[in-house]
């Protein structure tokens, strides 16, 4: 299977509010740059959509490093809190429904199809295609906030 990297972002002026998402794929030396936006939505919804469509745009089963500063979905994913909401019908550990389990039902299925490795990395760190990811979001949230 081919080794793929994705970075991916989001982000939100106001929660809910205009917002954005933007990832980054890298495979064999190619870099591959994706972008979206709402005008009516949360971060969290950002951040997931960023996950959803850069998995979404591979045409193949892959072995993907993920890499966001999202730890809502990095440690959903990690720690097999998604999964567990989903067996329970999106319902958490604490008898509150899971949020956004429309968008945690299109990332699971993406999720069967890859062999996945989640890396959390520090939001507005040194980490080059995190901070280009952000600058993609933050375009795409701006874009609709006009």
């Amino acid at each position: 299977m081919k080794t793929v990297t994705i970075y991916t972002d989001g982000a939100c002026s106001g929660n809910p509010g205009p917002g954005g998402w933007g990832a980054i794929l890298r495979y064999n030396g190619i870099e591959k740059e994706l972008s979206g936006g709402e005008a009516q939505t949360t971060n969290n919804r950002m951040e997931l959509t960023g996950v959803i469509s850069a998995l979404s745009a591979l045409k193949e089963s892959c072995i993907v490093e993920l890499y966001s500063d999202s730890k809502y979905v990095i440690d959903a994913l990690q720690k097999g809190w998604a999964r567990s909401w989903k067996a329970r019908g999106w319902v958490k550990a604490d008898k509150k429904p899971a949020l956004n389990s429309d968008l945690w039902e299109q990332l699971l299925t993406l999720c069967d199809r890859h062999e996945l490795h989640c890396h959390w990395v520090k939001g507005h760190a040194e980490n080059e295609y995190n901070n280009r990811c952000d600058a993609l979001a933050a375009g795409q949230r701006d874009r609709f906030a006009e």
